[in-house]
């Protein structure tokens, strides 16, 4: 294991409107509020034919590791979380999973692929402070992975 500290700063209480593309909007909201390192909390609706990574189509495979994908069929609940943290460029990118849900069915993943807001997404993005946490290329796994 391997960590860090950070502290708290600015919380901001964000909603994203009907069609909002979440890791767009949230990137951008980042960046014109000069925001590095967040946490995030995230709970709303999630259109129909939004797109999540649900796991690696073969977990036995070297990288670079193909992705499963997943299309919701239609419109579903979600609660989610997760950080955004600089890649190895400085650029901070957004790391959410959400659970997606619809009658009684449920579907976790990433939402990297691109996941629509349904009305509203609510956010809670907490500014972490004092981080020196990167996202670094890692040979081994072929993803960039958290560098606390």
């Amino acid at each position: 294991m391997k960590a860090s500290i950070a502290r708290p700063g600015r919380i901001f209480v964000i909603r994203l409107e009907h069609g909002d593309i979440i890791h767009e909007c949230l990137e951008r909201f980042a960046a014109e509020h000069g925001i590095t390192h967040a946490a995030l909390t995230l709970h709303g609706g999630a259109d129909a034919g939004s797109v999540l990574v649900t796991g690696p189509r073969d977990g036995k495979s070297p990288p670079p590791i193909e992705p499963q994908t997943t299309v919701l069929d239609g419109v579903h609940e979600v609660v989610g979380a997760g950080t955004m943290i600089p890649d190895a460029n400085g650029i901070p990118i957004l790391h959410v999973h959400l659970a997606c849900g619809r009658g009684g069915n449920t579907v976790t993943g990433c939402i990297r692929t691109g996941v629509k807001t349904w009305h509203v997404m609510e956010v809670v993005m907490t500014e972490l402070l004092d981080s020196g946490a990167r996202r670094l290329p890692d040979a081994a796994s072929g993803f960039d992975l958290l560098q606390p």
